[in-house]
C-alpha cells in the first residue's frame, strides 16, 4: 500500500510542476499576470490596465499605476507601464512610459 501512495505523490508533484508551465489561456489571463508581476517589483497598487495585445513572444500590456495618492483624489499621480510577459506569463520587460496626474486629460 505504501508503493501505492507513493506513486500518487509523483504524479500530482509532476502535475503541479507542469501547471506552472502552461501558456496563458488569453488576454484577460495575461493582463492579470503582468499587473501582479509588475506590483511585486515596484511596490506600487495597479489602477488597470489601458491595453493589452500579442507579440511574437508573448504579451504586450499597458499598466496604469497609482505612484503618489494624494488628497484630493485628483491630483494623485498615476503611470503607465509598459509590460511584456512571455506565453507563460513571466516577465521579460518593463519600462514606465508617461507620468501623470489623475484628473489630467490627453491631448
Amino acid at each position: 500500500m505504501p508503493e501505492h501512495r507513493a506513486g500518487k505523490a509523483r504524479t500530482s508533484r509532476s502535475t503541479r510542476a507542469s501547471a506552472g508551465k502552461e501558456h496563458l489561456r488569453g488576454a484577460e489571463e495575461a493582463a492579470e499576470r503582468a499587473c501582479q508581476s509588475l506590483q511585486k517589483l515596484i511596490r506600487h497598487r495597479a489602477e488597470g490596465v489601458s491595453a493589452v495585445s500579442r507579440s511574437d513572444d508573448g504579451w504586450h500590456v499597458d499598466v496604469d499605476v497609482l505612484e503618489l495618492p494624494r488628497i484630493p483624489d485628483t491630483t494623485s499621480l498615476l503611470a503607465t507601464y509598459e509590460v511584456d510577459i512571455d506565453e507563460d506569463g513571466s516577465l521579460l520587460q518593463y519600462r514606465r512610459v508617461r507620468r501623470y496626474r489623475r484628473g489630467q486629460a490627453d491631448t
